[in-house]
């Protein structure tokens, strides 16, 4: 049988990934755990037949922070109204970061041409720093996200007017 305290290690676990959904069985106990699109609440519950866990237990992660929320609609706009705009997103939960120390320069500013693999920021996860390639040839038209800043996964980060 599952502890509550492992359950809810493999909830951060899940959370802070890119596995969209773990499933385990474990000495007739079974466990979903499923991430949940953005701007959505996830509540952890296992079925009643197969593991009991008191009801003031089950965590609830809220996906998306504020400052996210107020920034996605106006990429959503811009995306809308010009689709050749590619958007860089995150592929994890961390800390996103412009510069790759806090003396150095950005990696790109608004206007810069990039290619498939010129970095554009790091995102820190779990104390690791993990560069982010634009993924697409094109010109920076926008930078979506604060340096400092909380992301989620799939939260875009830049516009990229593609070539």
């Amino acid at each position: 049988m599952l502890k509550l305290s492992e359950i809810k290690e493999l909830i951060q676990l899940v959370d802070q990934t890119s596995v969209h959904e773990l499933d385990i069985e474990l000495e007739g106990t079974h466990l979903t755990i499923r991430k949940a699109k953005p701007a959505e609440i996830v509540t952890a519950q296992a079925a009643p037949q197969y593991i009991q866990v008191p009801q003031q237990a089950a965590p609830q992660f809220q996906t998306a922070p504020a400052a996210a929320e107020s920034v996605q609609p106006a990429a959503g706009a811009a995306q809308a109204a010009d689709p050749s705009l590619h958007k860089i997103v995150s592929p994890m939960v961390g800390t996103f970061y412009r510069a790759p120390s806090p003396e150095a320069g950005p990696f790109v500013n608004v206007g810069d041409k990039v290619n498939e693999k010129s970095t554009v920021c790091i995102i820190e996860a779990m104390k690791l720093m993990n560069e982010l390639e634009a993924e697409v040839k094109g010109e920076i038209v926008e930078v979506l996200v604060e340096n400092g800043q909380l992301v989620e996964f799939g939260q875009p980060l830049f516009l990229v007017k593609t070539e």
